[in-house]
């Protein structure tokens, strides 16, 4: 059995006649029959009943047909996506502070990636992918992002955020009794921003702005020890080591999620780009995103949790 014999069956099951098929096929309606008869015996069931007048499936010609048709259509997206990579530069990924170690790794036989060195925030990438300077970028959006920089998402990755406070005590804190820190620089902290915000108009956490560049780092753990109560965590203070002074307490009621997607240009028509999609998120866990979870209301991955606050 032979693929090219798969594609002649299809053609004809759709024509239900011969001659029709070898035109659309390109091939002698001779050759066509022989190919078709050479099928039936390699499979030991005749696929079509003919005449003079009139092709039929048979009822195993039916019963065949669906996976024939997948056959053909598994066939053709590899050799898209063969000559996708075969011509492709390298693709040329993004991120903020988070990235998987092991992107490379994952993306082993699909395509090469480059990794671009140049980290910026949130917004900033995911307009670098919509301008074609980046193929791929790994940051947080709302789907509000998506539809003015015509981009698609995936989710990659989620961080439970926690609060930090001064003290031993690591027990749960209520999401309205914490604050959550905001920057007056928007050029860098514009999602950070809108997340918080939208965060404590949900929960009755209170906002409190900066303009010292300390909603993470050294100078956030001073504001920690100066303001006396529990501050959310922002991201990218995620992994930091923290003072012996500090302490970590998990949010609760709800608890707020931050995620991060992997995004690319809607219409996207190089085969690479989708080939490294599917390799990065195919693992893509999404511990937490429940009942118990804070998404902000427009994030892209919301639906796979119900009854966000």
């Amino acid at each position: 059995m032979e693929l090219r014999q798969l594609r002649y069956f299809v053609a004809v099951a759709d024509e239900l006649n011969f001659g029709r098929a070898a035109e659309r096929l390109r091939i002698a309606g001779p050759s066509l029959s022989q190919q078709i008869k050479a099928l039936e015996r390699d499979l030991k069931v005749e696929l079509f009943d003919r005449d003079r007048r009139s092709v039929r499936l048979t009822a195993a010609g039916a019963s065949l047909l669906p996976h024939a048709r997948s056959l053909v259509a598994q066939a053709d997206e590899l050799r898209r996506r063969a000559i996708g990579l075969s011509n492709s530069e390298p693709i040329r990924i993004g991120y903020v502070n988070w990235c998987p170690t092991d992107l490379a790794e994952r993306a082993a036989g699909v395509a090469q990636l480059r990794v671009d060195t140049w980290v910026m925030p949130s917004h900033a990438q995911a307009a670098r992918v919509a301008e074609g300077i980046l193929d791929l970028a790994i940051c947080w959006v709302l789907t509000d992002d998506l539809e003015d920089l015509k981009l698609e998402a995936r989710l990659m990755g989620v961080d439970r955020l926690f609060a930090l406070c001064v003290g031993v005590d690591d027990s749960p804190v209520q999401a309205k009794d914490t604050l959550v820190l905001v920057d007056s620089d928007t050029a860098s902290w514009e999602s950070w921003n809108r997340y918080g915000e939208q965060f404590a108009a949900d929960t009755g956490a209170r906002v409190m702005r900066t303009d010292d560049g300390g909603v993470t780092g050294p100078t956030f753990f001073e504001h920690v020890r100066q303001l006396g109560r529990p501050v959310l965590n922002n991201p990218r203070g995620q992994t930091d080591a923290l003072p012996r002074d500090l302490v970590r307490r998990p949010v609760i009621q709800p608890t707020p999620l931050w995620t991060w997607s992997l995004v690319w240009r809607r219409g996207e028509d190089n085969p690479a780009v989708h080939a490294v999609v599917d390799a990065l998120t195919r693992d893509a866990a999404a511990p937490g995103i429940d009942d118990a979870a804070w998404l902000p209301s427009t994030d892209p991955h919301q639906q796979r949790g119900q009854g966000r606050q």
